[in-house]
């Protein structure tokens, strides 16, 4: 891979103040820019290549916008069997999604990309996360929805607040990979490309 500058700050293509909040856990300078990208699904695409497709084409709109930059693109998506699973937006379908989820073993894909307008290639990684769903009522799933409201999350719960108690299991190499951004896996692309990652304490460094 060609030496490409790291001085300007990296920008995430995402309008996600979840993803944006782990990355600043990196403690690498950046700052969030959100794209246009239509989430929807083509005519029988699988989730993995929807995951895959929309990180790219996020990152990419970006990166025309923003030449000379790296840009980190990030998509999640949920295969629930033969279903995919996106942000619900609304109480009527985060129940839904929820009912479809219960007693099931689902898959949580998280795909990103690390490009460059001078590199050939992006870098790129796929997480995978297994989650096994309780079998719920739907009184449960109507007062969790009352509680915590996750209609900007796919699948519609957040294993990182009171979604947890919805699960039996989760089966994942990279826990944060479950709540939007693997940072295992970022934290390598980063370094690939060249960038450090500094230990002080300083909180966010959002650029």
């Amino acid at each position: 891979m060609p030496t490409i500058s790291v001085a300007t700050p990296l920008i995430l293509a995402s309008g996600s103040r979840y993803r944006a909040e782990l990355l600043a856990r990196l403690n690498v300078p950046f700052r969030a820019r959100a794209s246009d990208a239509d989430e929807r699904a083509e005519a029988g695409e699988a989730a993995l290549a929807l995951a895959q497709r929309l990180a790219v084409t996020k990152a990419r709109r970006i990166s025309e916008l923003e030449p000379g930059h790296w840009v980190l693109g990030s998509d999640q998506v949920v295969a629930c069997g033969m279903r995919i699973l996106g942000k619900p937006g609304t109480r009527e379908q985060a129940i839904a999604q929820l009912e479809a989820q219960s007693g099931q073993t689902v898959e949580y894909l998280t795909a990103m990309v690390l490009l460059h307008d001078q590199l050939e290639a992006p870098l790129s990684h796929v997480d995978r996360c297994r989650v096994r769903f309780r079998a719920l009522s739907r009184t449960e799933i109507e007062a969790y929805v009352e509680a915590e409201p996750a209609f900007d999350c796919a699948g519609s719960f957040k294993s990182e607040g009171l979604g947890i108690s919805l699960c039996e299991a989760i089966e994942t190499e990279d826990a944060t990979g479950l709540v939007g951004l693997p940072l295992i896996a970022t934290r390598r692309l980063l370094a690939s490309a060249g960038f450090e990652i500094p230990f002080a304490l300083a909180g966010s460094r959002t650029a």
